[in-house]
Formats: C-alpha cells, structure tokens, sequence
C-alpha cells in the first residue's frame, strides 16, 4: 500500500493557490508569452495544481532541463495535454478513451494516461526526433491530464500553435516535487528563461507526489501521485477497474 498522503499546509492563512482564478485574458497572455519563449528555443516554469513544472519544445530546451535536472533520459517527459489531444493520439479502444473523458469530467483529478500513439500524426510532425525521442518510450506517450487552469491553457495553444510542450516537474531528479516557486532548487529555477508564480500548489503534501501515472495497457500504476486513493476508487466504482500497483 502507498503511503497515506498528508496535505503541505499553507505558510500563511491569505497565501495564493494554484486553483485561485486567474483573469482569462490574463492566462491567455501569460501562457502566450510562455510559449512564445519556447517557440525560441527557451524553457519555462509554470505553476501547476500538481506541482510546479518545467517545460520546452526544442531539443536547446529539452538537454537544459534533463541537464538541470540531472535527469535520466530514461525517463521521458510527459506532454502537456487534454481529453481531446489524448483522443487524437492515443491508440486505445473506444471505451478506454470514454474512461478517460469521464475522469477528467466527473472525476476531475489529475492524471497522466500511458498509452500506445499515433506517432505519424500530423502534429507530432512538427516535433524533433530527439524531443519526440526523450519524450516517449517503447512505443508509448505519457500525456498529463487535468492539472489545473495554467496547464489546460498551456495544452490547448500548444495544440492551436501545432507546437507541442513537454516537461516535468521542477526539482532534482528523485528530490520530490516543488509546490512553491521559491521552494525550486537554484539550478533548476536557473534553466527557466521564463516563470510564473501562483502561490502553493492546490494538491501540495509532505510525501512529494505530483500526478498519478497509469498505464492504460494494462492499468499498472506508474507512479502513485496526488488523491491516488481517489483515482483508484473512482477507476474501481466507475468501470469496474482496480489499478495494478
């Protein structure tokens, strides 16, 4: 059994969070900035519900996170993404993108779905090999899901630019996910051109958990993350599933 997760506590009983409502125009003004400096070559920071992220879309800013980082490349990053964007990619039978839909609509946690994709998709065309490398593994693409109102900003002009964002979350490698922009190690925070703080992460705790990762192949967990419990009772209640750990 997974350690039972403990909320972190806010600093301050008026700190800001990351679910707190952003203006739209002013999301869609940062997260256009935020992209335009990926477009260029750059990487970012971005606050998410799960825990803050680092991200890029060339390879200059793929190598600077696996190296800030000192992360394996056998480790792939993770695309940002939608229902929509999985149902696009993904290779999985009706019912599974069903299952899916209904977890993020009903459910509304977030997770990332493992899946067979269409590696000849248009979208991904625009994608460099080494990114696309670094960012799949054994035939497989792991796409974050509902992780808050940044990340779903993120995913849907990256679709609409046809640019498509990986990432990870912002900390040392196997040093446990960073819920506050101050908390980020200095030579991660260090390889970000851009970064944007929105307060403590809404599903902060003690054990340093960010998303859930579920193959759907096989429903074998990846890695426990954030409300895990929840996930695995909503996947068992709804469609008779039991996550495989």
């Amino acid at each position: 059994m997974p350690e039972v997760e403990t909320p972190l506590p806010p600093a301050r009983p008026d700190e800001r969070r990351s679910q707190d409502t952003v203006a739209p125009e002013q999301l869609r003004a940062d997260v256009g900035a935020l992209l335009d400096v990926l477009a260029g070559g750059g990487v970012a920071i971005a606050p998410l519900d799960v825990a803050y992220a680092i991200l890029a879309a060339t390879p200059q800013g793929i190598r600077r996170i696996f190296d800030a980082k000192q992360r394996s490349y056998e480790k792939p990053s993770g695309m940002f993404g939608n229902f929509a964007m999985s149902r696009e990619l993904h290779l999985l039978a009706d019912e599974q993108h069903a299952m899916v839909r209904e977890m993020v609509e009903a459910v509304g946690l977030p997770f990332s779905v493992v899946a067979p994709f269409r590696e000849d998709h248009p979208i991904l065309a625009n994608v460099d090999p080494f990114v696309l490398q670094s960012s799949s593994k054994a035939g497989t693409l792991d796409m974050l899901l509902n992780a808050g109102q940044m990340h779903d900003e993120i995913a849907r002009q990256a679709w609409r630019r046809e640019m498509p964002v990986f990432g990870s979350s912002a900390n040392l490698s196997l040093s446990g996910s960073k819920y506050r922009l101050g908390d980020i190690d200095a030579v991660v925070r260090a390889a970000a051109d851009i970064a944007f703080d929105h307060g403590l992460s809404q599903y902060a705790n003690r054990q340093g958990r960010s998303s859930t990762i579920i193959d759907f192949r096989d429903f074998s967990v990846i890695r426990v993350g954030v409300r895990f419990e929840t996930l695995r009772q909503a996947f068992k209640d709804r469609f008779d599933v039991a996550l495989l750990i």
